[in-house]
């Protein structure tokens, strides 16, 4: 099987019909006539659902969710400060139609911000609780989990009012993201065991329990972009390094220099769940699903072979991706290999996990592959040459570089690299392979 007069096929190798992709490129919008199309401010995706929610989505509860100028501007800004228990500050917390932060400092005292509406802004508001205030719904996600049944059970360690995006409603429609939402009364309430404090010009902040992350890329979201730096991020926005843990009392040191404006392909991490957050421009330099769609017949049209069973293997449609096909092609994950479904080499003394390559004798786990179909993930439009390791997500070489370099937090005090479709974490030296294909023999 090592004979060299055996067709080797890379799928970079394959000549892809750059017109038709170019066309494919651009996402819908753009085709329509923008002027009348409502503005856009970007999207949130959530890490470790390739496409949509295991059981679809729904309503408010679903895997990606887009950002629209409202029809009505709906942002606040701070205005007045209550200081201590007097008539006026427990009126403000009462006060249905006022939004307002209060900190608890002690039993005797409590600090009122109220908030004012603010006609050039539009405020979304994500958490777990399915309350009207709660534009976007996220659960915890549980990695490769494939129905919600499994997420359900766990204790969830996202906040319900977790945090809220403000948006600018005029050019460049700047995205800025805070800790904790408003609740069904228009508060958000920091208890005594929240970490507090007063600032230098007077104000109060403070932090959630189990924090609000953001990580932005450098060299924003493209094929040279580069891992940038985890901070956290208070309920007035500013900026800070990171807690010891996730929920400890002593807050980080304030990081001047750095904003709480998301940019394309900011990560915001709830403690639970991982967002990515898309621009409208970014996400027209997007591969769109069609060109995945297209990318993926090519592959197929290539009628790459079982180096075994000498049968053509075929990745499925992309709504059938969770179904394993008689086509379908597997890879042995430590040398890429690509074949298809065998019974061959089957390591018994390793419990039947690591299997034996016919082509190299390299022994490793064996999986099927998936094509990634998320779009918003991908940093480039080229062909899907690699797969993650050890789940077997396809995409292209530059996507599975970039997500392999991510630390992603994890618990309440650990980081590792995971693929941004199943959410499972990496394994193996560089967490993803590339894929080598045999073409036919005719």
């Amino acid at each position: 099987n090592n004979d060299k007069s055996v067709p080797q096929l890379l799928i970079r190798d394959l000549k892809f019909e750059k017109k038709s992709l170019t066309k494919l490129m651009f996402s819908p919008d753009q085709e329509n006539h923008p002027s009348k199309a409502p503005v856009k401010y970007g999207e949130l995706i959530v890490l470790g659902y390739n496409g949509s929610l295991p059981n679809g989505d729904r309503g408010r509860r679903k895997s990606r969710f887009a950002l629209f100028k409202r029809p009505k501007a709906n942002g606040v800004k701070p205005s007045t400060v209550h200081i201590a228990c007097t008539p006026q500050a427990a009126k403000a917390i009462s006060n249905k139609d006022q939004h307002s932060i209060s900190y608890t400092l002690s039993r005797a005292q409590t600090v009122v911000v109220e908030y004012t509406h603010d006609s050039n802004t539009d405020m979304f508001q994500i958490g777990r609780s399915t309350e009207s205030p709660i534009d976007f719904v996220v659960t915890d996600t549980v990695p490769g989990s494939q129905s919600n049944s499994d997420t359900q059970s766990v204790q969830s360690t996202i906040s319900r009012f977790a945090c809220r995006i403000i948006c600018e409603r005029n050019p460049p429609f700047t995205a800025r993201i805070y800790a904790a939402g408003f609740d069904s009364s228009k508060n958000i309430f920091l208890g005594e065991k929240a970490a507090k404090w007063k600032t230098s010009d007077g104000q109060m902040d403070g932090l959630t329990t189990n924090g609000v992350l953001v990580m932005h890329p450098r060299n924003g979201f493209t094929e040279d972009s580069k891992p940038g730096v985890w901070r956290e991020i208070s309920v007035c926005g500013n900026v800070f390094s990171l807690r010891e843990t996730r929920s400890a009392q002593q807050r980080g040191k304030m990081v001047e220099n750095e904003t709480n404006q998301l940019q394309d392909g900011s990560l915001i991490d709830l403690c639970g769940a991982t967002l990515l957050w898309r621009t409208a421009e970014g996400l027209a330099r997007t591969p769109t699903v069609k060109h995945l769609e297209a990318l993926r017949q090519e592959i197929n049209a290539a009628r790459p072979q079982c180096p075994v069973g000498f049968n053509t293997l075929a990745f499925p449609s992309m709504k059938r991706k969770d179904v394993v096909d008689e086509k379908q092609p597997w890879v042995y994950l430590n040398c890429g290999h690509v074949h298809g479904y065998h019974n061959w080499g089957n390591k018994e003394e390793r419990d039947g996990k690591d299997r034996e390559c016919p082509m190299c004798r390299s022994v490793g786990p064996y999986v099927p592959l998936w094509l990634g179909c998320e779009a918003g993930f991908y940093v480039d439009a080229g062909p899907p040459t690699h797969a993650f390791s050890p789940c077997g997500h396809v995409c292209s070489e530059k996507t599975t570089a970039y997500w392999s370099q991510i630390p992603l937090p994890h618990g309440t005090h650990t980081f590792h690299a995971a693929c941004p479709f199943c959410a499972h974490q990496l394994a193996g030296e560089q967490g993803y392979i590339r894929l080598i294909f045999q073409g036919p023999l005719d």
